[in-house]
């Protein structure tokens, strides 16, 4: 899906990202936060054109050049799209926010069938990494800094026991993947930061068999509410900011205390 000619963004010098899993949740307020602070946009999606398409629209009205592609991040091919279409429509690349993640169902270990639990660590790992690792081959092509943004959880230090022991712990090896990758490519200009959001009130928890989860757990959080897409955003949105030059290597938890 195209907004325009390339030329409409030739020369523009606007800064441009990469949201994956933008169409959705947290994504999708990643997206438009990005949007309003002056970001041409790349969005990923993996089904539901007609979502991604709405949040692309709203991103334009707000001034944003936009391509959306669809993308399954699991696969080499899905992990090359998003940087294709950047490198052809916009030439350049400033952020890439690795936001696509999943969850199937809460359920102990033990309930949870193995297809469910490699496709969960597939995506929010393993997706993760290999995004992640083409951002600094494109940054290192383009020979310009850049910022990669890994989503994290706040159960990669609480486990989660009894609900999804494997996200929390894909998402653990996701904070320590920030760790290792932002030493490892501070020397080049490089920052590589993340967010850990607490409980956050998505459709994530209907779409899981849980819709009353965020009032039921709310009342166990020091602020007693569950937060919003648009509070993990701003987190996001500020660590990609020259406000944020000087952090690397380290993860931002926004959970409401816990």
């Amino acid at each position: 899906m195209s907004s325009g000619s390339a030329a409409d963004a030739v020369g523009a010098e606007r800064p441009v990202a990469i949201v994956t899993g933008g169409s959705r949740g947290i994504g999708a307020a990643i997206a438009l936060r990005l949007a309003r602070a002056g970001y041409d946009l790349v969005i990923t999606f993996r089904s539901e054109s007609e979502v991604a398409a709405s949040v692309a629209t709203a991103a334009r009205e707000l001034g944003a050049h936009v391509e959306v592609v669809q993308a399954d991040l699991a696969t080499d091919a899905g992990v090359e799209a998003p940087f294709t279409v950047a490198r052809e429509r916009f030439g350049r690349v400033d952020a890439v926010v690795c936001n696509a993640g999943v969850t199937t169902r809460y359920a102990p270990l033990v309930d949870t069938p193995v297809d469910e639990i490699r496709h969960t660590i597939d995506v929010n790992f393993t997706a993760t990494v290999l995004t992640a690792r083409r951002a600094v081959q494109e940054f290192t092509r383009l020979g310009a800094p850049g910022v990669i943004v890994t989503l994290s959880s706040g159960a990669a230090t609480i486990g989660s026991p009894g609900e999804y022991v494997h996200y929390a712990a894909a998402k653990a090896a996701v904070d320590a993947f920030t760790v290792g990758l932002g030493k490892e490519v501070g020397p080049l200009g490089i920052r590589v930061v993340g967010v850990a959001p607490g409980l956050v009130e998505t459709e994530l928890h209907a779409r899981t068999g849980d819709p009353g989860r965020p009032e039921r757990m709310a009342q166990h959080l020091p602020l007693g509410r569950a937060a919003q897409p648009d509070e993990i955003a701003a987190a996001v949105e500020w660590l990609v900011s020259k406000d944020a030059s000087y952090i690397t290597a380290t993860t931002l938890r926004v959970a409401g205390g816990r």
